[in-house]
Order: C-alpha cells, then sequence, then structure tokens
C-alpha cells in the first residue's frame, strides 16, 4: 500500500496490482460524513475508517481482476452545500487516478454521505459505475447524468440515519437514465454496516463481478 497525500489535500490510500498484472480498473471507496462540517478528518475517525475495513475486505476477494482499490480521506468532514467539499476531493481522486492510470476505467463505490458523491460524479468521464450503500439522498438528487453507467444502491432494511425510500425512489428515477440500475435492500441491517458485513461485501463483489463480465464479453 502506498499513500498520495499533501497538507492542504486530501488524502489517496491505494492497494496496487503486482507490477506483472497492471490495473486498468480502479474502484475508488468514499467514506460518509456530514452535511456541514468544516473539521478535518483525521485517521481514526469511524467513518473513514469502515470504509478502509471495507476496501480491505472487497480486496481480500479480488484477487483474480487486476484491479487496483483505493480509498479516499477527504480533507473535511462534511459535505459542506456552498463549495461542496467532499465533491471536489473526489474529483482530485480521480484526477489522480488519472494521472496514475491514463486509460484507467473507475468504479466508485461510497457510503453514506460518500455514495452521495459517488452519484454526483456519475458523468465524470473516468467512471464507468457506481455502487452507493446506505447513501444520503434527497428528493431532488439528480439522475440525468447517469447515462451508459452501472447503478446498484444497497440499503439496510434497519437504517434510521438514511432512507431506505429514497435510495429505491432514485433508482426508479434513474432506471432509463443510466446502463442499468438496481436496489439491494439488506435485510436486518442498519446504517453503519456493522450488523450482516458479508452480505455488504458481497453485493458490492457481485456488481464487480458483473462489470468484469461485460469487459470480458466485450473484449471477446
Amino acid at each position: 500500500m502506498f499513500m498520495t497525500e499533501h497538507p492542504v489535500r486530501p488524502a489517496l490510500h491505494t492497494w496496487p496490482t503486482p507490477p506483472d498484472a497492471p490495473s486498468q480498473v480502479v474502484v475508488l471507496v468514499l467514506h460518509g460524513g456530514r452535511a456541514h462540517d468544516e473539521s478535518p478528518v483525521r485517521a481514526g475517525q469511524l467513518a473513514y475508517e469502515r470504509m478502509r475495513w471495507f476496501a480491505r475486505s472487497l480486496r481480500s476477494t479480488v484477487t483474480e481482476a487486476p484491479v487496483s482499490i483505493a480509498v479516499l480521506r477527504n480533507r473535511m468532514r462534511g459535505w459542506n452545500e456552498q463549495r461542496l467539499d467532499a465533491v471536489a476531493d473526489a474529483n482530485w481522486a480521480l484526477g489522480e487516478i488519472t494521472r496514475t492510470h491514463p486509460r484507467g476505467r473507475v468504479l466508485l463505490v461510497g457510503h453514506s454521505m460518500g455514495g452521495r458523491v459517488a452519484l454526483r460524479l456519475g458523468d465524470a468521464p473516468q467512471v464507468c459505475g457506481i455502487a452507493a450503500l446506505a447513501p444520503w439522498l434527497e428528493d431532488d438528487e439528480p439522475v440525468a447524468h447517469l447515462a451508459d453507467r452501472s447503478v446498484l444502491i444497497a440499503h439496510g432494511t434497519r437504517d434510521t440515519v438514511t432512507s431506505p425510500l429514497r435510495s429505491a425512489a432514485y433508482v426508479r428515477r434513474a432506471t432509463g437514465h443510466s446502463a442499468s440500475a438496481e436496489y439491494v435492500a439488506i435485510d436486518r441491517s442498519g446504517h453503519g454496516m456493522l450488523q450482516r458485513r458479508a452480505a455488504w461485501n458481497l453485493v458490492v463483489r457481485e456488481f464487480l463481478d458483473r462489470f468484469f463480465d461485460k469487459e470480458n464479453d466485450r473484449d471477446s
């Protein structure tokens, strides 16, 4: 694992593929946060560490595909509507990935606020798919920009922090705009993905498998 970091920038922690199997696909993992908070994100904070754990768990199951996994640490804990700080940080991460993988494609995996960020960045040219886990969504979230993207939203049925109903409604609105849109309910699990961790990992792994299957069909 190596780290790209600057005191006034976000940080990107990456698990690369072996040198003899260069990756053309990067999974960018985005952590959650708060609606308004300008305090810095620090190592050890739950929202960030949750997605570091998720990335490590995902990496251990993705062994046969040439894929790198990167976890973004935002500068600030908040979405911060006026500046959209979380979106800006994820855009920075996409630029870093393009610098190191000029022809690479990106799959976004975000939790809570990170899920909202991932969906907002669905039209970035590098992005080909988005998996949003228990995303924080508003009723007027845009969907028209998701053309040709594969979208997965998974939400725990016991989530009381963000709304499963809004997630399901988003998928219904996205259908017809995106290449595919799927909603998966994780039964008996809450917002923190602490219950039924394996189910959360599996739904994202299956999303990745479907992507690689399509890639293989396209190349064959």
